[in-house]
């Protein structure tokens, strides 16, 4: 089955894309939503979050988010170490996923799909890109963050640049009236090279 990589930074308007995809039947998997539910439910992950961040990590046996944000963004280590934990518990899932589908292609979304190197197993790559000033306005309202909690979290993740050199396709999410079309010519540019 093919995969086409879905991503963009944080704030970029990714899950907006998603569910237009999932509208058309594309099936979809959206990583972040799915390491969260690992995260909570997962023993052993569990187990190797707590053992590196302590048991402040859960609180009533929920993902202390708060507290392990405030950890990993303020030291790359740390990130880089839950991110060992936390990416191949996913890539996994997603395998076993992919193997439930019947689709002649899926949607695997993730933000930081270049910086895991996973655009090396995709057969396409989009990208999404927004404006700084709407990503910056989208995440401080979203997850109730200061403006320096945002551009700490952005500055962890590849730039625009670097992601467009790297994919396939791009959607420029400075007005939302405007996805729609651009996602169907993509959508007939997979299908074309597919021959479906």
């Amino acid at each position: 089955m093919n995969v086409v990589g879905l991503t963009g930074g944080i704030g970029r308007g990714k899950t907006t894309v998603a569910k237009y995809f999932e509208k058309l039947g594309v099936p979809v998997y959206i990583s972040d939503i799915e390491a969260k539910r690992l995260m909570r439910a997962h023993t052993e992950v569990k187990t190797k979050i707590i053992a590196l961040l302590g048991e402040d990590s859960y609180v009533d046996g929920d993902l202390n988010r708060t507290y392990i944000a405030s950890k990993i963004f303020n030291d790359k280590s740390l990130l880089e170490q839950i991110n060992g934990i936390v990416h191949p518990a996913v890539t996994k899932d997603f395998e076993y996923w992919i193997t439930t589908q019947n689709a002649s292609f899926v949607i695997k979304e993730t933000a930081i799909l270049f910086e895991i190197d996973g655009h090396k197993s995709c057969d396409f790559v989009i990208t999404v890109v927004a404006p700084l000033e709407d990503r910056i306005k989208r995440i401080m309202q979203r997850d109730q963050l200061s403006r320096e909690q945002v551009l700490k979290k952005i500055d962890n993740q590849f730039s625009d640049e670097i992601r467009l050199k790297l994919s396939d396709f791009a959607i420029f999410n400075d007005d939302l009236s405007k996805i729609p079309t651009q996602i169907d010519n993509i959508l007939k540019e997979i299908k074309k090279t597919l021959k479906e």
